[in-house]
């Protein structure tokens, strides 16, 4: 239960002790009728106490689902998101892997055609 909720079933308590108390001292009654009154403005009282605090648990539940629902959303939002990251990554390291690969065989090609061209100045020397 919520500290809000706390201090209104308090007050709710102590209002009611308030009020009985207040009933009694300035009521004209025998000490049968008084006791009735008291057990009845009691059991009104618990009831009223019982009630606040059944609806007060019923909050909690629902703000308690409530937060879990939304944790399970915002988790399978979470997933989504990775699950993009990782393809992104997947994408870019294939790529990054088929330039690499595109620039060796251009370099090979280049040193091939200088190593070949370094030959024929050779026997043209020669």
């Amino acid at each position: 239960m919520s500290e809000r909720n706390g201090e209104l079933l308090k007050g709710l308590v102590i209002g009611g002790l308030i009020g009985v108390g207040l009933g009694i001292l300035y009521a004209p009654k025998s000490g049968k009728e008084t006791r009735e009154d008291i057990a009845r403005k009691t059991e009104d009282l618990l009831g009223k106490a019982k009630e606040e605090y059944e609806k007060a648990v019923e909050k909690s539940k629902r703000a308690y689902e409530s937060a879990v629902k939304r944790l399970e959303e915002l988790e399978f939002s979470a997933k989504e998101k990775v699950q993009d990251v990782e393809n992104k990554v997947t994408e870019f390291a294939q790529q990054s892997s088929e330039t690499i690969q595109a620039n060796k065989n251009k370099l090979k090609k280049a040193i091939d055609a200088g190593v070949d061209a370094y030959r024929e100045e050779k026997t043209k020397k020669s």
